[in-house]
């Protein structure tokens, strides 16, 4: 093959920094006031090289221990260093006004993937 075709194969770290969001929404928020959220979420990875993986989904939880928080969401880095330059991203800011007047509660859980 030549050189100009081959795929370069990034190796998986052993364990990388998942960065877990739950959210809450307010009674007042709308299914499209929702959905506009989640599609600025859903956004971030296509804006932001370091989310090297994103997926979410709702609670489909039959034991009612969910406290009210109802969408949750896990981006995937692999160093400290990447999670830390998301966090302050122009468009990490900009997701989080379209969620702010959505927002009723909210827990955020940042843990190493062990074997």
């Amino acid at each position: 093959m030549p050189p100009e075709t081959q795929i370069k194969k990034v190796a998986m770290p052993d364990s990388v920094l998942r960065h877990v969001v739950l959210f809450g929404f307010k009674e007042t928020s709308s299914p499209e006031d929702i959905q506009k959220v989640i599609d600025s979420f859903k956004a971030l990875p296509s804006q932001i090289s370091e989310i090297k993986d994103f997926e979410w989904g709702t609670n489909s939880s039959p034991e009612g221990l969910n406290q009210g928080l109802t969408h949750a969401f896990t981006l995937t880095f692999h160093s400290d260093k990447d999670r830390d330059a998301y966090l302050p991203h122009p468009a990490h800011k900009e997701f989080g006004a379209v969620l702010g007047p959505h927002l009723a509660k909210v827990t955020v859980l940042d843990y190493w993937t062990k074997p």
